[in-house]
């Protein structure tokens, strides 16, 4: 790893990779909080349990709670790129491999370190 890239953890992708990231998390973020919007808009959970079943009710929860949490990592890598922490594992601190924020944009974690994780669960 060169110099350059522990002082700028994005070094390693091009301004136009960049660009991309930040225009797919945008993208992203617009999705989920669409979702959320219509999710809140829908009949509560307990007017679902009257008229659906419990499961249904359930999977409604799930999917609201799911894309908070995607929203949240979503809005998190938005800053870190704003704040030029982008692209930098959580845990080594080593660079986010190019391959994987580009099917992950918002991923904290290179593959390794979230392997490890995964494991450890």
């Amino acid at each position: 790893m060169n110099h350059q890239t522990i002082d700028n953890p994005a070094a390693h992708l091009s301004p136009e990779d960049l660009a991309a990231l930040r225009e797919n998390l945008h993208e992203q973020r617009l999705f989920r909080q669409e979702q959320l919007r219509q999710i809140a808009a829908a009949p509560r959970a307990e007017d679902l349990l009257r008229r659906r079943s419990a499961a249904q009710a359930e999977v409604h929860v799930k999917v609201a709670a799911s894309a908070r949490m995607v929203l949240a990592d979503v809005e998190a890598a938005l800053r870190r790129i704003a704040e030029g922490r982008y692209g930098s594992c959580h845990l080594c601190r080593r660079p986010v491999e190019r391959e994987r924020l580009m099917i992950v944009p918002q991923a904290r974690y290179c593959a390794r370190c979230q392997q490890v994780r995964e494991a450890g669960r």
